[in-house]
């Protein structure tokens, strides 16, 4: 062996090496077509030119389609530094992605960090959700598409130069391609779920079933109605089927309507839609539908994942002590502690973390199934050693206990989340295995009961916080704003620059201290907004006092809409440096009501005759005649009819454009915090569209309106109206779909001291009137000591 003399390699090691240089060169400007072997090496195997090139080792992507977006110079570069992300928790979750992902190639100094945050909520509203790898490149490109098509946009326009013009254009192709058959399998799976749940509705029945295969789900939607109607299959009851335009054929005014109501709709049940405008979804813009409706479905069949539900779920927990886990708990999280509670007692000895990799193989679906069902379940579902066979068996074996059929056994062995997660939904909603014994669970029905005075506002106080695009998704308010982070991210979006962020820890935040510097600075900041914190301190907010945390988060509101008012009363004639008070936004609604020749009346914010809804229903009317529907308007006398009167009325300010959290109890109930909200909102709606000269053309009102049109576009102008009320009615959907007027409020008594006080200092800009498609406007941030570095304010929303 020893006299053989090894053979020489085909090439001198200097050719070589300019060969594999003009190799990736070619690839790159795609004028090579790699051989499979060549392109995707299998797991640990040494790619091509193994002896003379020691250190290349193959990233291999399992999706075809994928693996052709990048070459493996690429592929090694990016998976090195998503590895790198992993080293500190042994996985990479979304919240990761964003301070990486402005530094890659076509985002850099392109996209700020906000931006990539918000995009990535669309298709991960949970920024705790683990990510894969292969989920990483999607969204990589998903986001590089979007990038493109606006340099595309700006290009076509008149700026930039011809050459990047076509490269965007080629770049925008390619990607909308491969979306297409990234996005297929859950399109499908969302197809079979309208079908199933709409099938039988009186006006959609004769639009379906929809087919998959093409573009009919978008073609759909266009309207508005399905959007709608699936709102209401996810969260019974949040949109009144009367204010919905449901005529056969309807004028843009009317699907703009339609869209909007949509769209507020699906913040107050905790969609993010920070990113989509109306436009969109008159257009139908496949990714950005599919996100929106992957989130209704989810909050839909993740429902029951909650204590007030299912009690029984106080059986996953040790003991009292863990009831705060429980409440702080996504419905996802949830649903992995369930999931795996039942795998510890069938003898699987993984914990899985996700529902990507760790369920490709089906073994853990096949314990799972096996514990809550072993009647259905075969031992040779365990014993197949084919990761495909066992998917499908897993499959027929869920059937039987009637989950539908919504993925393939490709899409569990391909390990697609989205429609894992809705798989294991469907399980735990026909057999969650969990005990019936009353004893059992008492402990968290009483615990249900303590916090039933403050759940309506907890509730609302939480729509509101996702609705306004920060960086985190609460779950729970008292749990979540626990550490000072969220608290100080809302405190950014009603009063930019407030926030020295040199000072603040972002979670994880593992020392308790970090955590009160965070709640400390948000009393100190609170004070200087001249909020009433007399009986409030850092530690109350760690502490999680639920009083307190409620009396703060209704002054933070109630400055928003008032700061919103304020600047646009600014820019009236005679009101400089005036104040909005609650007096007037009293006396204003009294007013327009009288003046459209109706005769109710408020004495005040606490007025009982309100509960009956009429003097809303008249006011709603006064700023827009054509929105309300008198023909099925109640006299609001029995308390039944106070219902229909107060839901519509919910339903018509969100047609309108008002972002409304409260529920129909609160008008019934004539909640006075919440009373004044919902004035004040349709006061805002009703200023904001005011003609000229009555509001000057001062550039934030003026740039509010552009912005909101550009994102529009003249579609849906109001075709019923007068041609000059065309374009105001355009720029008002947008702008008031990002309003932060919330009228989720607190009857805490903490929350009333001293709140008529409005701020004596100037207003900051505040960015949330932004729309979703506006570029991104300067942002005076960057000039204030300690400014989060690459925060752009709220213009990224």
């Amino acid at each position: 062996g020893s006299s053989r003399t090894p053979l020489p390699p085909p090439f001198p090691p200097s050719t070589r090496k300019a060969r594999q240089r003009e190799k990736e060169q070619q690839r790159l400007h795609g004028r090579i077509t790699v051989s499979n072997s060549e392109a995707a090496p299998e797991p640990g195997r040494i790619g091509p030119w193994r002896g003379e090139m020691s250190g290349f080792v193959g990233v291999v992507v399992s999706d075809p389609s994928l693996q052709g977006q990048f070459t493996q110079v690429e592929l090694r570069s990016l998976k090195a530094k998503f590895v790198s992300l992993k080293r500190d928790s042994g996985h990479v979750t979304t919240k990761n992605l964003p301070g990486l992902m402005k530094k890659l190639r076509g985002l850099h100094e392109v996209v700020p960090e906000e931006e990539i945050a918000a995009f990535l909520s669309e298709s991960y509203p949970d920024s705790d959700q683990e990510i894969e790898f292969e989920s990483f490149l999607r969204e990589y490109l998903n986001l590089q598409a979007r990038v493109s098509a606006k340099e595309g946009s700006a290009t076509a326009g008149g700026g930039g130069a011809g050459g990047r013009k076509n490269s965007s254009s080629f770049l925008k192709s390619t990607i909308t391609t491969l979306l297409h058959n990234l996005n297929q399998a859950e399109k499908s799976s969302y197809v079979a779920h309208i079908n199933t749940y709409l099938g039988e509705d009186p006006f959609l029945k004769k639009y379906l079933p929809i087919d998959p295969s093409g573009n009919q789900l978008f073609d759909l939607i266009r309207d508005g109605v399905l959007l709608c109607k699936l709102i209401n299959v996810a969260v019974p009851g949040t949109i009144d089927e009367r204010a919905i335009n449901k005529k056969r054929v309807l004028n843009p005014w009317e699907r703009n309507e339609n869209h909007t109501l949509c769209l507020n709709s699906a913040k107050a049940i905790g969609c993010t839609v920070v990113n989509i405008g109306t436009q969109d979804l008159v257009e139908g813009r496949p990714h950005l539908v599919l996100g929106l409706i992957s989130q209704i479905i989810k909050i839909q069949l993740l429902a029951d994942l909650n204590l007030k539900k299912t009690p029984q779920l106080v059986e996953l927990f040790d003991d009292s002590k863990d009831i705060d886990e429980v409440l702080s708990l996504s419905p996802e999280k949830m649903l992995l502690r369930w999931m795996n509670h039942h795998l510890k007692k069938a003898g699987y000895k993984k914990t899985v973390n996700n529902f990507s990799s760790d369920v490709k193989d089906g073994e853990a679906y096949a314990y799972l199934l096996k514990a809550l069902a072993p009647e259905t379940s075969p031992e040779t579902t365990l014993e197949t050693k084919d990761p495909d066979e066992r998917a499908k068996m897993v499959l027929e074996q869920a059937e039987k206990l009637d989950c539908k059929r919504y993925l393939t056994p490709k899409d569990i062995t391909e390990g697609s989340a989205n429609l894992n997660l809705a798989f294991v939904a469907q399980i735990f909603q026909h057999r969650n295995g969990l005990t019936s014994d009353i004893k059992q669970v008492t402990l968290t029905q009483s615990a249900s009961r303590d916090d039933v005075l403050v759940s309506r506002e907890e509730r609302a106080f939480r729509m509101w916080i996702n609705s306004l695009g920060v960086g985190s998704y609460v779950n729970n308010v008292f749990e979540d704003v626990r550490n000072g982070w969220v608290l100080l991210e809302v405190l950014d979006k009603v009063s930019p620059g407030s926030v020295n962020w040199k000072l603040a820890s972002k979670p994880p935040i593992k020392l308790p201290f970090r955590k009160l510097e965070n709640c400390n600075q948000v009393v100190k900041i609170g004070k200087e907004l001249k909020f009433s914190l007399v009986n409030l301190a850092g530690n109350d907010i760690v502490q999680g006092n639920k009083k307190l945390i409620v009396a703060l988060l209704w002054q933070l509101m109630r400055f928003n809409i008032l700061q919103l008012l304020n600047r646009l009363r600014s820019h009236s004639k005679g009101s400089q440096g005036k104040q909005i008070t609650d007096a007037d936004i009293l006396n204003w609604a009294n007013s327009k009501v009288k003046t459209s020749g109706r005769t109710s009346r408020m004495e005040s914010f606490k007025d009982k005759s309100l509960s009956n809804g009429v003097f809303f229903l008249e006011l709603l009317s006064a700023v827009q005649p054509r929105v309300v529907n008198w023909k099925v308007v109640t006299k609001g006398e029995a308390d039944e009819e106070k219902k229909l009167n107060a839901t519509y009325i919910i339903s018509v300010a969100r047609k309108l454009g008002c972002s409304v959290f409260l529920l129909p109890e609160d008008i019934i109930e004539v909640n006075q915090k919440m009373i004044l909200t919902l004035t004040a909102s349709i006061m805002y709606w009703s200023l904001l569209r005011q003609p000229q000269p009555e509001i000057s053309e001062a550039s934030e009102p003026s740039s509010m309106a552009s912005d909101a049109t550009s994102d529009i576009g003249s579609e849906d102008g109001a075709s019923t109206a007068a041609p000059s009320e065309s374009e105001e009615a355009n720029s008002l959907s947008d702008s008031l779909s990002t309003l932060t007027t919330d009228d989720a409020t607190s009857n805490a008594p903490a929350a009333e001291n001293g709140n008529d006080a409005t701020p004596d200092a100037p207003l900051a800009e505040n960015g949330n009137d932004a729309t979703p498609d506006a570029p991104p406007a300067e942002n005076g941030n960057d000039a204030t000591p300690g400014a989060r570095p690459a925060e752009n304010g709220n213009d990224a929303t």
